[in-house]
């Protein structure tokens, strides 16, 4: 014996009244969409009953749902010995007509009775409703009486609030999910600037509010953000004015299929197209919205629907049992085939989409699973086995039912597992639906892609962007942006009073780069890096120093080269004429010295030119160093020589004996001696050492060779100066000596030019930057060298080559007395 023991009702926004089933007792012509006649209120009588004249095609089949799926389970066996009951009514669009139906079902009364309370519900769970505005009401009517309600589509997040919906579940994600799925989607192509609008409802506005936090969190900015009611037609006016006038290429759309209709025609009077719009579930595959210049609006749009499944059996009921509802056609047998027979033709016009809606299966799949969920929630609470049947003695109350539905975890023949989470929700699953023209021209909601929450995070959003079709029949993803976007190489500088996605793009400073697309700001390369010339790559630095490629390089080898031959050039033609009177009087002994000296001090130079290494470095200070001591000494040798010869041409002075030959090398060793030992003690304490210099430019690496101590370096110079400015004041003070050939006066003008290069070099040294510092060292070094060179020895060179006739001892002796005579040295 079957006990009918549960009721389940379904409360729907079908259009007309529906009542107790059968359906096919439903009289007049379906339409979409849903109307709801309202007649002004004149608050001067009692408003008389809303009436609907028309049926909501999408609620009609949500109820064509529930009916197989009840009648699959009760002949399944799940329930063994129980019949699961329903009843659906119709709210006609209004929420007061959802709770005055809720109230009667839990006082035990027909909806329809203005009965007072009297008695106990023997409801068990109420399916429905399908938007979100009304199940708050419904829950919020329900919640005390722990009366559980399971929507299929309501997907607003507040019902996720346990402590406010108790007994609330929902065969549905929440649109927490959905809001950051979308601002996922946006990010992924790239747009920054988009315009939104929603229902003014608690499903509207709860879900645009949670996208627009995650847009901000992925840089996403908003130039507008509209909202509307389906009875504010001034207000949708207004909203697609300011969605035509602005920049925004990409429209996210919160809407519920009743509200984006509306938009939809809207948009169409004011014919604004070219617009990408990204939707929701609610409307993405609604069928209501394909109409012949739909596609002008929404033609490539992106969203999220709920996943379709196939169900079998399903179709081919929910078509039956349409066509032969009165209002349409009956099934016949023809020749052994079901014909259908129809009363007006001009019906299938009006309903030629239904069949292949029905193919979708999207939320009459969540309306099947939330019946097997009660039916399951029942199984354990009746304790049904195979052998016994169900225990139909049992009392549930509705808290039982609750904690039952909270424990539910089966599968449905389609392979989907049900269950409901903390919140009363299922798993977040969609697919990306893109509407594309098919191949008849007909509107498709094409599949290009999936959003699954329990995958991890990075293998939950999936596309197949090749498969999209974007507005107009672009072949690109389509841009929307404030701002053209900052390449590598630059910056973002925000534009003021204006959101951040509106910028100026700045080229980076030198030194620094950006290697992302809409950088923020711009990092500074290493200190051995520098930007390349789009600043957009560090590049290691160039490095500096004088190298023998260097032209300024080459031209200061050529004129150490010069000196140096010059100066062998002269030591040859010395050699050559030693015994000449000219070489005897000018102390061949020094001469030849000093020439020695002067050609290393030439080739000394070079030890300056090259990468800087620890040898070069040591190398070439002091053998500068020690060669122009060495130089400067055999000068001022020769000039205390001139000095002491005219001191012995006085009367009874035996001066020369104290400075002969031996006198003036050990004087030239003496000199030279002490700025060895300078050298030493700087190379022993701390030595010059090859420095890569960083601070003189910002672009390149000075190799250079840093002084490690600089008093040792101004030693080495300081000495050089003493000797120079000695030599100089002795032979200033012999400059009027007998001048028939007084080397004196020669030697006087040589170290004026020495002393004066070497006082320029100080501020010159200091001042150059880089291998110019260097370049000045070598210049003064070659112009001080070829000073000593050419004052002293061009007039003896010129004299023997070109006047040998004056190269004889009478034409180089001076009568000083009449007694005694002088050869000048």
């Amino acid at each position: 014996m079957s006990l009918t023991l549960a009721t389940v009702i379904l409360i729907l926004a079908l259009g007309r009244l529906l009542g107790q089933v059968p359906l096919c007792k439903i009289m007049g012509r379906p339409e979409l969409p849903l109307q709801m006649s309202q007649l002004p209120l004149v608050f001067t009588e009692k408003p008389s009953d809303l009436s609907c004249s028309s049926i909501n095609l999408r609620e009609f089949r949500f109820a064509q749902t529930m009916i197989f799926a009840i009648e699959e389970i009760n002949k399944s066996g799940l329930l063994p010995n129980v019949t699961i009951g329903y009843r659906i009514y119709d709210n006609c669009g209004s929420t007061l007509t959802s709770m005055r139906t809720v109230m009667g079902l839990m006082n035990g009364e027909e909806a329809e009775t203005t009965e007072s309370c009297s008695g106990q519900s023997s409801v068990q769970a109420i399916i429905g409703e399908s938007e979100s505005s009304s199940t708050v009401i419904l829950s919020h009517t329900t919640g005390p009486f722990q009366l559980p309600v399971i929507s299929h589509s309501a997907t607003c997040e507040c019902l996720s609030n346990r402590k406010e919906y108790p007994s609330f579940f929902r065969t549905i994600a929440s649109d927490l999910h959905q809001s950051r799925a979308l601002a996922y989607l946006v990010k992924h192509f790239g747009w920054t600037w988009v315009g939104t609008v929603n229902s003014d409802s608690e499903y509207g506005n709860n879900g645009m509010a949670i996208f627009l936090d995650a847009a901000k969190d992925e840089g996403i900015c908003v130039e507008y953000s509209e909202k509307f009611h389906r009875t504010q037609l001034d207000k949708l006016k207004n909203v697609v004015e300011v969605v035509r006038k602005g920049t925004a290429k990409v429209i996210v759309g919160f809407l519920s299929h009743v509200e984006m209709n509306q938009f939809l025609k809207q948009m169409s009077l004011q014919d604004v197209t070219g617009r990408q719009f990204i939707g929701v579930e609610s409307w993405m595959t609604a069928d209501s919205l394909i109409t012949p210049t739909s596609f002008s609006v929404l033609g490539g749009a992106l969203g999220f629907a709920v996943p379709k499944a196939n169900i079998t059996g399903h179709d081919s009921f929910l078509l039956r049992e349409y066509w032969e509802t009165d209002i349409m056609c009956r099934y016949a047998k023809e020749n052994g085939t079901d014909i259908a027979k129809c009363k007006d033709d001009h019906y299938l016009y009006s309903l030629k989409d239904y069949a292949d809606d029905v193919v979708e299966l999207r939320y009459s799949t969540n309306i099947y699973k939330a019946i097997y969920a009660v039916a399951h929630s029942l199984h354990g609470l009746l304790k049904c086995s195979d052998q016994k049947g169900c225990d139909s003695t049992v009392t549930i109350t509705p808290r039982e039912m609750i904690e039952s539905l909270k424990k539910v975890n089966f599968t449905i023949k389609t392979g989907d597992r049900v269950w409901f989470d903390s919140t009363g929700a299922t798993v977040a699953r969609y697919e990306v639906i893109n509407w594309q023209r098919g191949p008849n021209g007909s509107i498709e909601f094409k599949p290009v892609g999936y959003y699954d929450a329990s995958l991890p995070l990075g293998q939950r959003f999936v596309l197949q962007t090749q498969q999209i079709t974007w507005p107009g029949g672009l072949q690109q993803v389509p841009v929307s942006q404030c701002s053209e976007r900052c390449h590598p190489g630059s910056y973002k500088v925000l534009q003021k009073g204006r959101p951040v996605c509106c910028y100026d793009c700045n080229p980076c400073p030198e030194g620094e780069i950006s290697n992302t697309t809409d950088s923020n700001g711009c990092i500074m390369c290493p200190e051995q890096y520098w930007s390349n010339e789009s600043r957009d790559k560090c590049v290691i630095k160039s490095t500096e120093f004088l190298s023998f490629s260097d032209v300024m390089c080459k031209v200061i080898v050529f004129f150490s080269a010069l000196g140096a031959l010059l100066t062998i050039s002269t030591a040859i033609l010395f050699f050559y004429h030693k015994d000449s009177p000219l070489v005897k009087a000018n102390n061949s002994e020094l001469s030849f010295l000093l020439l020695f000296s002067l050609s290393l001090c030439f080739l000394c130079s070079l030890t300056f030119i090259g990468r800087p290494s620890e040898w070069s470095c040591m190398l070439r200070h002091t053998a500068f160093g020690i060669t122009f001591v060495l130089c400067i000494s055999c000068v001022l040798g020769k000039t205390i020589v001139v000095l002491m010869a005219f001191r012995a041409t006085l009367p009874g002075s035996n001066v020369m004996k104290w400075f002969g030959p031996l006198q003036q090398r050990l004087s030239v060793l003496a000199f030279t001696l002490v700025q060895v030992i300078i050298c030493i003690l700087w190379l022993t304490i701390n030595p010059p050492f090859p420095f890569k210099n960083v601070m003189v430019y910002k672009e390149k690496v000075l190799l250079e060779c840093a002084l490690g101590s600089p008093i040792g370096f101004w030693a080495v110079l300081g000495y050089i100066g003493l000797l120079a400015l000695l030599c100089f004041v002795l032979a200033f003070l012999a400059r009027k000596l007998p001048d028939s050939f007084n080397e004196a006066k020669f030697i006087t003008f040589s170290m004026l030019i020495f002393c004066a290069v070497w006082i320029t070099f100080i501020p010159a040294y200091v001042s150059s930057p880089g291998k110019f510092t260097v370049a000045v060292e070598i210049f003064a070094i070659l112009a001080s060298s070829y000073g000593l060179l050419f004052c002293i020895f061009a007039p003896k060179c010129y004299i023997i080559v070109f006047k040998p006739e004056r190269n004889t001892k009478k034409c180089l002796t001076v009568a000083v007395q009449p007694s005694r005579q002088l050869w000048f040295l």
